[in-house]
């Protein structure tokens, strides 16, 4: 079931992804930011941990979910150290996967064959 749930809730923000950039035709640059600050604030009003618990994955992988896990580590860090916490919460919380996405952006870049235009 947990598979089931994440592909749905990963699915719909998709969808709300592709009706936002049909609508009011964003290019993928708004609508990336966009995501990651509705994150912060959907995750600063307690909606999206109940988008998570629902979605699992689904929720924690495209971009509201980084909006989400940033805000979540500055939020924690910042009860327990302060203002210094604040900014580096987001970061410690996050580094993993953005560290992961570096390494692996680059391995493709270094194996694939890109064709000028």
């Amino acid at each position: 079931m947990n598979y089931i749930m994440s592909f749905v809730v990963g699915g719909l923000i998709c969808v709300i992804g592709q009706i936002v950039m049909d609508k009011f035709r964003l290019n993928a640059a708004y609508l990336l930011v966009s995501f990651v600050v509705s994150g912060v604030i959907l995750g600063y009003f307690g909606i999206y941990e109940k988008i998570v618990e629902i979605g699992y994955s689904g929720a924690t992988v495209p971009l509201p979910g980084f909006g989400y896990s940033l805000a979540k580590g500055a939020m924690e860090e910042a009860s327990s150290r302060g203002f210094i916490g604040a900014l580096s919460g987001g970061i410690m919380k996050t580094s993993a996967g953005v560290a992961t996405a570096l390494i692996l952006g680059y391995i493709v870049a270094l194996v694939s064959n890109p064709k000028r235009k």
